[in-house]
């Protein structure tokens, strides 16, 4: 697939606002960066990011959640490739919900 027709396929996707949140696994006493398996959940998120499938993302202050902002065809799609993460495998995180979103102000990456 040329450059041009995978730039127009992104653009063309739906943007979606994602929360997980902390599951079962999840050590109240360790920082994000001491939990199990680290390492494999951080280049499994950047790849997603580098792909521009996630175009945002990060800790949501003061609580249990993370909000992504995503790029996909539609929900079922980041279920699927959120399953693939080892922190879902884990029990370290799940999804809380998956919303459609669209963009006012500013603009996305």
């Amino acid at each position: 697939m040329s450059l041009g027709r995978v730039v127009r396929s992104l653009i063309n996707m739906k943007v979606y606002a994602v929360v997980r949140s902390r599951d079962s696994a999840w050590q109240r006493s360790l920082p994000l960066e001491k939990q199990a398996n680290w390492s494999a959940h951080a280049a499994f998120m950047n790849g997603l990011a580098s792909e521009g499938f996630v175009l945002l993302g990060g800790p949501l202050e003061g609580t249990s959640d993370v909000l992504l902002i995503m790029r996909a065809n539609d929900p079922e799609e980041i279920a699927t490739r959120l399953d693939a993460d080892p922190w879902t495998a884990q029990g370290l995180l799940r999804i809380i919900r998956i919303d459609p979103w669209t963009l006012r102000l500013g603009s996305l990456p």
